[in-house]
């Protein structure tokens, strides 16, 4: 499939996917497990229950917002993943649908695709080898501990953090992932983060700002960084700049599990080499879409929206919840609403 035809599967979809919408809604580490009968559940806002998570895991997240697994995906896989990333640079492989990012510092070179250039590679439904991330066994064993059974992969990247020029165009500014998302309740939606080498702050690793997912949605934009800011890296404009931040030392397979409303970002790659990571946004299929239109999030609804204009020449009445309703696939349980 290319583009074209890409193009003319969203507009199907789109057609199939105007229904009416549900009942609106309103805009570390140990492994071993407990038996549902030691839960509590009154004490648990953020995890489901089930046999997974041990107590202190549920209650380091409920407190935190993330959770780290440690040695969660093998070897073999990351380097499939690895291979594959580079075979699309390569533009051996070219999935529809998937969008290859820059830097911003060299967005417009004449540079041809290759692992030195893309940035990050974004909505690799389509890739076969790519997706089989999302649907690890292993991956979902975790994911389902808060999303539940039915389970929808809405969001996946690939990030290839290439050495900082100079301009710190490298680092990713502090930001929600919820920003991006038009469905809720945000209780129900995991991010699932896969370092695919030794990630430290040297190369730019995660930091969070630990218990910042109990709070609100926070207006964001871009930061008036001197220079530049990469396409779509809104940041929060209003944040405390005291609370606690952990940075997230990562060895290759380790996984971070995190609440969309976690405040988090990562900084410049001062090393020479890229800091490669896999991740995708998990999302209770049960999860409901909301119109965003007059809220917070109505800037980056029109930044989607015009992008994926100008990528599959979609024009007319497309809101983003058309956009994530093409992008979201199915990978446990019953779709159900998104």
């Amino acid at each position: 499939m290319d583009v074209a035809c890409a193009a003319s599967r969203l507009r199907v979809l789109l057609g199939h996917l105007r229904r009416p919408s549900a009942a609106s809604v309103v805009a570390h580490l140990t492994s071993q497990a407990v038996s549902p009968a030691s839960f509590h559940p009154q004490e648990f806002q953020y995890t489901q229950d089930n046999n997974v998570l041990s107590l202190e895991q549920r209650r380091f997240y409920e407190e935190n917002g993330f959770l780290v697994i440690r040695n969660l995906v093998s070897d073999a896989n990351i380097e499939r993943f690895r291979n594959e990333f580079e075979r699309i640079c390569r533009k051996e492989v070219k999935p529809p649908g998937l969008q290859l990012m820059r830097d911003v510092t060299i967005a417009k070179s004449e540079h041809n695709p290759s692992e030195k250039v893309i940035t990050k590679v974004q909505d690799f439904q389509e890739d076969e080898e790519l997706f089989r991330y999302c649907t690890l066994p292993e991956i979902l064993k975790y994911v389902q501990c808060f999303t539940g059974p039915n389970i929808m992969a809405m969001h996946t990247m690939l990030i290839n953090k290439p050495p900082d020029t100079g301009k710190k165009t490298s680092r990713h500014p502090l930001h929600q992932d919820l920003h991006y998302f038009p469905f809720r309740p945000s209780n129900n939606i995991v991010c699932a983060w896969t370092a695919m080498e030794h990630i430290d702050r040297n190369n730019g690793c995660l930091v969070v700002l630990p218990g910042t997912h109990k709070g609100s949605l926070k207006p964001h934009d871009y930061p008036q960084w001197e220079g530049g800011v990469n396409i779509m890296f809104h940041g929060i404009q209003d944040y405390d700049e005291n609370n606690a931040r952990v940075h997230l030392v990562m060895e290759k397979g380790d996984t971070v599990f995190f609440h969309p409303l976690l405040i988090h970002g990562s900084g410049q790659n001062r090393t020479q080499g890229f800091r490669k990571a896999i991740s995708c946004h998990f999302a209770s299929a049960n999860c409901q879409y909301i119109d965003v239109k007059g809220t917070s999030q109505e800037n980056i609804e029109k930044e989607i929206v015009s992008l994926a204009d100008r990528l599959y020449g979609i024009k007319g009445d497309v809101s983003m919840k058309d956009i994530w309703q093409f992008r979201g696939r199915l990978v446990k349980g019953q779709r159900v609403n998104l």
